[in-house]
């Protein structure tokens, strides 16, 4: 581990607050697995409490508070709540409020995007299965890793000794870095932001890992599907909900665009193949009839971690052509 897990500086029961009761009692319970695994950051309450909308992620002995809500009016939560997890979380570890930073997640129009918040660079490494990973917690909504997809990532870097991996909508390129350290012979991550893709880089370099079999492109995914001919065993499609780039030629819909997407990697996927197909939209609907010759199977409990109590996080399905 690059550090210790902290310790617990309050352990015992405290009837005056049920959040940091049950923050303790997650801690607990997931530390046990994270210290046998090799991984420092995960979730450790999961909006388990009706009254306290929030989840938070431990990274390393710092926390990632995301606020949730669907009110515009303001993007700060309650001054009660907020009160309440600061309380839990610097008695219950002995840290500094520096030690947690605060995110709010507001349900948005269709074409709204979130947008960079700062510019500090405050970047710092955590573990996930004795990979590394850099981490910002500082400059942008998201950290640089999704951690509901941890068990997904771990799914496929098992099936990739000696395969070649193509990673759409790569973000940080997370997926194909533990491909990478699992034995694939090749890596190919697409996404269309520079921030990611140099981010990307950086966490290959992070794990000693070179460029020239782990290619990492800045382009449209969908451009990128309609131009590519090479063959791949291993396909993983990450897509966002919603997408309206200045990038792009038009609005990315996961609903509309997912048959798209899933028929031409199909063309794409070698003999034995695999494709990794996931969202997070909670609408989103499968129309298994869109695709011939095709076996397609739901493998989202599968996927979903220990620490995510919203078992509706994400949906994941296994794609393979017919013999």
């Amino acid at each position: 581990m690059s550090a210790p897990f902290l310790p617990l500086i309050a352990d015992e029961e405290d009837k005056s607050s049920i959040l940091k009761n049950r923050i303790r009692k997650n801690y607990r319970h997931v530390r046990k697995w994270a210290n046998r695994t090799l991984t420092n950051c995960f979730r450790i309450y999961d909006r388990d409490i009706k009254e306290y909308p929030l989840a938070i992620d431990y990274y390393d002995g710092r926390f990632c508070a995301h606020y949730f809500t669907d009110s515009r009016d303001s993007d700060e939560p309650r001054e009660d709540l907020y009160q309440d997890a600061m309380d839990a979380l610097t008695s219950l570890f002995g840290v500094d409020k520096e030690a947690v930073y605060w995110r709010t997640r507001v349900k948005r129009d269709k074409i709204e995007q979130y947008e960079k918040t700062d510019i500090s660079k405050d970047f710092f490494t955590v573990l996930e299965y004795n990979v590394k990973f850099k981490i910002n917690l500082l400059d942008y909504l998201d950290t640089g890793l999704f951690l509901d997809h941890r068990e997904t990532r771990r799914i496929v870097s098992s099936m990739a000794k000696g395969k070649r991996l193509l990673n759409l909508f790569a973000y940080t390129c997370s997926f194909s870095v533990h491909a990478a350290i699992n034995g694939a012979i090749f890596t190919k991550s697409v996404d269309m932001s520079n921030t990611y893709t140099d981010w990307g880089r950086d966490n290959f370099k992070l794990n000693g890992l070179g460029y020239q079999n782990n290619v990492i492109i800045r382009e449209d995914c969908l451009k990128f599907l309609d131009e590519e001919r090479g063959e791949y065993d291993l396909i993983v499609i990450d897509p966002p909900t919603i997408s309206r780039s200045k990038k792009m030629d038009q609005m990315f819909d996961v609903q509309i665009d997912y048959i798209f997407l899933i028929q031409k990697a199909l063309n794409l996927l070698a003999p034995g193949g695999t494709i990794f197909f996931s969202t997070n939209s909670r609408k989103f609907v499968f129309d298994e009839t869109q695709f011939d010759n095709c076996r397609i199977l739901d493998i989202s409990k599968q996927t979903i971690p220990i620490d995510f109590h919203d078992q509706k996080i994400h949906r994941c399905w296994k794609i393979f052509k017919s013999n």
